[in-house]
């Protein structure tokens, strides 16, 4: 076992090594926050349904996304500036997701190039677009993920504007300009596209044959739009509640657009999973998997590439554990029979 036995451990490790401003970047939300604690809060929302008298000597935490074998139901989500939390953090996240059969999903905004980053990983990568308001801008990225030999596509739809991040602005603190961006390069424009709408995006499928995502998807309307419009994947997240303030939490969401996509897309989610049991109940109520934001830069925190495999491997313990308590013994038999709405505590 390594260092880390507990997940409260490596956050604690990584707010006694982060400087102030960096950790509330990385743990604050927007304005108020309420967005931010409902995330949190709507996990004691629902409760687990536990079976007895099931054979779960051996389980299986398998499932797949795209076609790919995740090792377990958990991918590590595009983070902006993740270098702030580690000088290797992007290229660490591609080691450990090949080597832990998850999958890394690259931002736009990494201090690595996607090509550096593609390099590094030995599995699939996913990349996720901020779009320009300058169409060759996209044509060109495009063309540079399709030739990196990235998995899909992935468009970040939440952001038209960059949301009011209190914690950030009481402290005069902006990362967006820290850190280089190799794959902005030379293109001026802020980099929130306010008017991208639907047509865009049909646009946007007419570049690629890869398979697009769509992130940032929170009412069963808009998902059903994006399968119209040749969408494979859609993400439930409220950008962890730092773009919106006073959404609703995404697992609490989640339920109705996987029932209005009926099948015709796969379904993934993030916002506010740190724990195995969060995991579980996210994929009850019908995602395909998890992906983890807050947790993956508070592990490169506490111990860079070692910190980030080690909360993958904690998570996999407190799945398998939580999954044999659950009386399930494999992660794809987890359906709406498994959960149920409850009184907070």
């Amino acid at each position: 076992m390594g260092d880390f036995l507990t997940i409260p451990e490596i956050i604690e490790a990584a707010q006694a090594k982060l400087p102030e401003p960096v950790w509330d970047y990385a743990s604050g939300g927007a304005e108020t926050e309420a967005t931010l604690r409902r995330n949190s809060s709507a996990m004691e929302r629902w409760v687990l349904r536990p079976k007895v008298l099931v054979n779960v000597r051996h389980r299986d935490l398998s499932t797949t996304f795209l076609g790919h074998r995740l090792s377990m139901p958990v991918m590590l989500a595009p983070i902006g500036s993740i270098e702030l939390f580690h000088p290797d953090a992007a290229l660490a996240a591609a080691r450990v997701a090949s080597r832990m059969g998850s999958i890394s999903w690259v931002s736009t905004m990494t201090a690595a190039s996607l090509e550096d980053v593609a390099a590094a990983a030995t599995g699939p990568l996913i990349f996720q677009l901020y779009v320009r308001n300058n169409r060759d801008w996209v044509r060109d990225i495009v063309r540079r993920v399709e030739q990196s030999g990235y998995s899909a596509l992935c468009l970040t739809v939440d952001v038209p504007v960059y949301g009011r991040r209190e914690r950030d602005l009481h402290k005069r603190y902006d990362p967006r300009w820290v850190l280089p961006r190799p794959n902005v390069g030379e293109v001026t424009d802020e980099g929130y596209p306010s008017q991208w709408d639907w047509e865009e995006l049909a646009w946007l499928r007419s570049l690629t044959k890869l398979p697009l995502i769509l992130k940032g998807v929170m009412i069963p309307e808009d998902a059903v739009r994006a399968v119209e419009h040749g969408v494979e994947v859609v993400c439930v997240s409220n950008h962890g509640g730092r773009q919106l303030d006073h959404a609703p939490a995404t697992i609490d969401v989640l339920g109705e657009i996987v029932q209005s996509v009926a099948g015709r897309s796969e379904v993934v989610v993030d916002g506010g999973f740190v724990r195995g049991t969060d995991i579980l109940k996210g994929l009850a109520l019908g995602a395909r998997a998890v992906l983890i934001g807050k947790l993956q830069c508070w592990a490169l925190a506490a111990d860079g590439e070692t910190g980030l495999q080690r909360a993958l491997e904690l998570l996999q313990w407190e799945i398998s554990t939580a999954l044999a308590l659950l009386g399930v013994p494999k992660i794809t038999d987890l359906g709406p029979d498994c959960i149920a709405p409850a009184a907070p505590i």
